[in-house]
């Protein structure tokens, strides 16, 4: 069970991120450091909780740590308002107080609600995340940020609420379909364009290995991912300087095509691969990065099976519900764009013919 600890640094808020394999079975012995003597709640989607459930509780009992699961909607329908109150009204039932800790058990969305969930109840407790996708490993469940949705915008209802453990197991990874697995090389693929040359080229070379989830190689990713992001949340924890901003790229446009297809259709790594085939041709119109650069990420995206263009999504409805984003200031639209591939900045208002010509690109 040997694994890699990362720590982010947040003064009297740091907390590990463990990665590497085998570490469920662990899960018990790191919880009693953290447990006040009350019951624990994992939060879980019922086939997830098939999975793993009974290890979860079965390592917590053999600490000595009652738990009890609640199970809740798969994917976006995790993170809705009544979804929240289902859960909030299932921890008075269970008659739990502010010794209580919240577990994380699953995906992004399972992520996101359980941490907002955490945040609120009782002014807050703490939050153990056990990401079991790839997205999540590399990304949400990094970080603090937790949020629930309107019909009208993702993400809107939330949270910096930080975790007080992430356990990272690349086992878990095993079970995961396909598209599941190439939907977490997205956010990879993301860290890469933005952020680091060699991870790119790193994602060019193990695609294999990558797709085919080499322990090895899954461990070197997200442990990759895991340092990237714990440095910008470290320097910029609740996303005021700007710096935390660059790990969006891909994600203005990527989340209103999502809220155009109402959530349904792709998957949140699917609309980001499409959200970064169109924003670096954003930067491209810009004078940021080559022709050779675009052609060079569309194409590794593609290798990974991700989508680069989208069909049945109409221009105006994009932007529109980009004006929706949060990352939005005072209506003008900001994006993270590559400044050369593996740097990046923040780019605010760019002429909007510029951004709907970038985005048609893709339709």
């Amino acid at each position: 069970m040997s694994s890699q600890s990362i720590t982010v640094d947040l003064g009297e808020r740091s907390y590990p991120i463990l990665v590497g394999k085998k570490l469920i079975k662990d899960l018990g012995r790191q919880v009693a450091h953290l447990y006040l003597g009350d019951k624990v709640a994992t939060l879980a989607v019922a086939i997830v909780d098939d999975l793993y459930g009974r290890a979860v509780r079965e390592s917590l009992a053999g600490s000595g740590i009652p738990s009890e699961t609640i199970l809740v909607p798969d994917r976006e329908g995790a993170k809705t308002i009544r979804t929240y109150q289902h859960v909030m009204e299932q921890l008075l039932r269970m008659k739990v107080g502010r010794g209580t800790i919240v577990i994380a058990l699953g995906g992004g969305c399972v992520g996101d609600l359980a941490g907002f969930v955490a945040a609120t109840y009782m002014r807050g407790v703490r939050l153990v995340q056990i990401p079991t996708t790839l997205l999540a490993q590399v990304d949400s469940s990094i970080g603090g940020k937790a949020a629930l949705n309107l019909p009208e915008a993702k993400n809107i209802v939330g949270a910096f609420h930080q975790p007080s453990l992430v356990l990272s197991d690349v086992s878990l990874l095993k079970t995961l379909p396909t598209r599941e697995v190439r939907c977490g090389v997205a956010e990879l693929i993301k860290y890469a364009a933005i952020m680091d040359l060699r991870l790119l080229e790193f994602l060019e070379k193990e695609r294999v290995s990558i797709l085919g989830l080499e322990e090895g190689a899954m461990v070197r990713a997200v442990s990759w991912a895991t340092e990237l992001k714990s440095g910008i949340v470290a320097r910029d924890e609740r996303d005021q300087s700007g710096l935390r901003a660059l790990l969006n790229f891909g994600h203005t446009f990527g989340h209103a095509v999502e809220a155009a297809m109402k959530y349904h259709g792709l998957s949140h790594g699917e609309a980001i691969a499409v959200g970064m085939a169109g924003e670096i041709r954003l930067a491209e119109a810009l004078g940021m990065v080559s022709k050779k650069d675009v052609e060079r990420l569309e194409a590794l995206i593609v290798s990974y099976g991700l989508p680069i263009r989208l069909k049945g999504v109409n221009h105006r409805d994009l932007i529109r519900f980009m004006g929706h984003d949060k990352k939005a200031e005072a209506g003008r639209l900001r994006f993270a764009l590559p400044n050369g591939l593996g740097n990046g900045t923040i780019v605010s208002d760019p002429p909007k013919k510029t951004a709907t010509d970038a985005m048609r690109g893709c339709l």
